[in-house]
């Protein structure tokens, strides 16, 4: 098995529900997402996936957030718009643009700070 690792980020605000503290406020962050896929095997050109496919299928999806309200997105109007709810959304979406019999999304890891991050995995 292989484990190959890309990092993007994107720029979004948001408020926390049910949550009684300074983050119940609108605020933002400059939020980086860590995404790891493992590979069960290379292809010819000695690579489990390339890297740009990463980037790319990894794109669509922080796109649909980047400069964004998060509480307006309606996957979010139930939850909290929190750094485990969005690791958990976009582990979920690239499983489905991504997962294949060679490669599964591992884990996705959202920094909402220099010190501060969640990570999701199945």
């Amino acid at each position: 098995m292989y484990k190959l690792t890309i990092r993007t980020s994107f720029a979004a605000a948001h408020n926390l529900i049910n949550y009684q503290g300074d983050c119940e406020n609108l605020h933002g962050h400059n939020w980086r997402v860590e995404l790891t896929v493992t590979a069960k095997e290379l292809d010819k050109a000695g690579l489990g996936i390339d890297f740009k496919v990463l980037k790319r299928e990894a794109g669509v999806i922080i796109n649909e957030l980047d400069h964004k309200y998060l509480n307006e997105n309606p996957v979010f109007h139930d939850v909290s718009p929190s750094s485990e709810h969005i690791s958990r959304y976009l582990y979920q979406r690239l499983s489905e643009r991504l997962n294949n019999d060679v490669i599964t999304v591992d884990s996705v890891t959202v920094w909402e700070s220099d010190n501060a991050s969640a990570c999701y995995y199945e």
